[in-house]
Parts: structure tokens; C-alpha cells; sequence
């Protein structure tokens, strides 16, 4: 199986538990990993058959910038349920970052995989 990526995708929005980080947007990045046979679009050379992540990308830019969640575990589980539901993709891996959030690291979050591993 393939693998589509998107890297460093950084949306604005409301994430926190915080008094403070209710009141502020904060940048989010994102690395998300699609499995995704392109097979297909190779051999068509047909934007229509692949996994478009543009596409992808324009979709998780409207969520998120909309949402307020508290926790940035709430916020991966549901982008990588949009992934996956709404693009018919059977694996994906995502990495949400939150640049600036402790003191001393460059960024702090979480990475879930959900789906049928590819082999």
C-alpha cells in the first residue's frame, strides 16, 4: 500500500483546557499519513483518482478552525475519523502538534493510527 502525506499543515483555533487558552486562537500542525493504493491515478494521470489531499487539507482547515475542543486528544480522534470516513481511507497515522504549549519544547501533542495497518 501507498502513502499520501500532508506535512506541517498549521491551522488556527480555539484548543485548551486554560481559562486564558479559551480567550486566543493557537496555531496547530498537523502530519497526517493516508494509505491509499495509487496504483490507479499513476497509471491514469487523473486528479479524479486519487486521494486528494487538497482536498483533505481544505476539509481539516474548515473543522478545525471552527472547533473549540479542551483536548488536543479530542480534536486528533475526530480528524482522523473525518479522514477516514469522509475519503474512504483504511489506515491513517496523524500527529497534532502544539507548538509553544510547555516551557523548553518545541511543541507537545499527540499521534494516533487508526484503521487497518497497510502491509
Amino acid at each position: 500500500m501507498d502513502i499520501v502525506f500532508i506535512e506541517d499543515l498549521r491551522i488556527d483555533t480555539v484548543i485548551g483546557i486554560y481559562d486564558w487558552e479559551r480567550r486566543v486562537r493557537q496555531t496547530l500542525s498537523f502530519d497526517i499519513e493516508m494509505a491509499f493504493d495509487n496504483t490507479r491515478p499513476a497509471a491514469s494521470d487523473n486528479i479524479a483518482d486519487t486521494l486528494n489531499y487538497k482536498e483533505v487539507s481544505k476539509r481539516l482547515i474548515g473543522y478545525v478552525g471552527e472547533s473549540s475542543f479542551g483536548l488536543v486528544e479530542t480534536l486528533a480522534e475526530r480528524c482522523a475519523a473525518i479522514v477516514r470516513e469522509e475519503f474512504g481511507v483504511s489506515w491513517v497515522r496523524l500527529k497534532l502538534s502544539k507548538p509553544g504549549a510547555v516551557r523548553g519544547a518545541k511543541a507537545v501533542g499527540v499521534r494516533i493510527e487508526r484503521g487497518a495497518r497497510p502491509v
